[in-house]
């Protein structure tokens, strides 16, 4: 008979979060989680970043901690730029009135990721703590959103944490097609054109594999981090100059 999972632990605000190696194994209900309780103010969050731990919970729950074992990871030299969108990349970047933004509307960006997210949909909401959460990160200078506008419209993007050299991404929004992925491809350049090589996926997706990220053994995970997040942070503002850095990646 296999044995039930330990109980998680509860944290009151500014209590240290449990090793990771407590976080409930892949054969419990919940893999990956760690910890409940809390705070969701700018310190925790990013000491939690910072040790490879996210929150993740719904309406009427508490504040849930989690550190998946193996961690989805997308490597930027390993974005897979497939023909269609390398095609749909190049429209975009010689279309007047379409361009790609960073931090011009985090609040609107954070607030259409949580708008997409359905009763029915596997995971959780972007719940009201969460938005003002993030947006006090933001204000930190701790978190960045990507915008993708046509003509004066924002019509997709996504935000993400970024603390030195590393970037978590968090959630993304389409209005019209490809427009998450215009934004997700501007990041990458981004990242690429400053030398930032990992961004964290969280969770594995069919999505993201799709798009080249690959699943990472936490442990590696946590060192990668605990390297990245010493570097320097960049500018976060987006020059059309970092789509060749994409480009590069186009397959002969």
């Amino acid at each position: 008979m296999r044995r039930p999972p330990p109980p998680i632990p509860w944290l009151n605000p500014g209590d240290p979060f449990p090793a990771l190696v407590q976080a409930w194994g892949a054969h419990a209900p919940a893999p990956g989680l760690l910890a409940a309780g809390g705070a969701l103010d700018v310190a925790t969050l990013r000491l939690a970043y910072s040790q490879g731990i996210f929150p993740w919970f719904s309406v009427g729950q508490p504040v849930l901690w989690w550190s998946p074992d193996p961690r989805m990871v997308l490597q930027t030299e390993k974005f897979k730029l497939h023909r269609s969108l390398l095609k749909t990349l190049k429209r975009f970047a010689h279309t007047p009135g379409w361009e790609v933004s960073m931090d011009r509307a985090f609040g609107q960006v954070i607030r259409q990721c949580a708008g997409k997210l359905r009763v029915d949909q596997k995971g959780t909401w972007i719940v009201p703590e969460m938005i003002a959460a993030y947006e006090a990160m933001h204000h930190a200078g701790l978190a960045h959103s990507v915008e993708t506008w046509m003509d004066g419209e924002l019509v997709g993007g996504l935000y993400c944490v970024n603390l030195g050299g590393m970037v978590f991404g968090e959630s993304m929004f389409a209005h019209r097609s490809d427009a998450s992925k215009i934004a997700l491809a501007a990041l990458v350049a981004f990242c690429r054109a400053h030398g930032m090589d990992r961004i964290d996926c969280q969770q594995n997706t069919a999505h993201l594999a799709t798009l080249g990220a690959a699943e990472m053994a936490r442990a590696e995970f946590v060192d990668v981090v605990a390297q990245r997040v010493r570097g320097p942070a960049p500018d976060w503002q987006f020059s059309p100059l970092y789509w060749s850095e994409l480009f590069l990646l186009a397959p002969p």
